[in-house]
């Protein structure tokens, strides 16, 4: 079965894909995400789960928020490494939500308006620190400020995701994060050609 498998820092990140992909995925392709309890339970757990995973045809990505870490190249290698050990390493990609998941819909305030409604959050875009979000120090805080604490993490992902732009450009994490997604669904669509 041709599977995407997402192993993810929390539920909002799994709320927020839930909603994106059956946008973006081929039907030929399924997917699983899979949340853990914070960024050290991933960590204890990756490598396990990965390993005893089943399905042999299943691709997995892994999404976690860089948070307060200075170089978000050594928080990808630790988890590339945990990949490595699980033996499928050839399977797996990392990806690193820069600071925060919160990131990728500052990236995109009009996904924000529209899932939660609020009118004139998209003329903010042109704002020098929502057109490249993934500098900012906290993502989230920014969030909450900017809608008057109508976002949720948990709801408030699942509504935003039904609306982010696939194609949007101003976070680097979440174009990475796209391209992974669909590097992955070619390369389960391609061996089943």
């Amino acid at each position: 079965m041709s599977e995407l498998v997402f192993l993810l820092e929390e539920p909002s990140a799994k709320a927020m894909l839930e909603s994106l992909l059956p946008r973006m995925l081929n039907a030929g392709v399924t997917f699983r995400c899979i949340p853990f309890e914070g960024k050290q339970d991933l960590e204890k757990q990756l490598m396990r789960k990965i390993r005893a995973y089943q399905n042999d045809q299943a691709r997995f990505i892994v999404l976690r928020d860089q948070d307060s870490s200075p170089d978000c190249t050594l928080v990808k290698r630790k988890l590339l490494d945990l990949c490595q050990q699980s033996g499928k390493a050839d399977r797996c990609m990392v990806r690193i939500a820069c600071r925060e998941l919160e990131t990728f819909y500052l990236a995109d305030l009009q996904a924000v308006e529209q899932a939660l409604e609020i009118t004139s959050l998209a003329q903010h875009q042109p704002s020098r620190k929502f057109r490249a979000p993934d500098h900012l120090g906290s993502p989230s805080k920014e969030l909450k400020t900017l809608t008057k604490n109508r976002y949720e993490k948990v709801a408030g992902s699942r509504r935003i995701g039904r609306h982010l732009n696939l194609d949007n450009t101003r976070s680097p994490s979440f174009r990475n994060l796209i391209a992974a997604i669909r590097r992955m669904e070619g390369e389960l669509l391609g061996a089943n050609a």
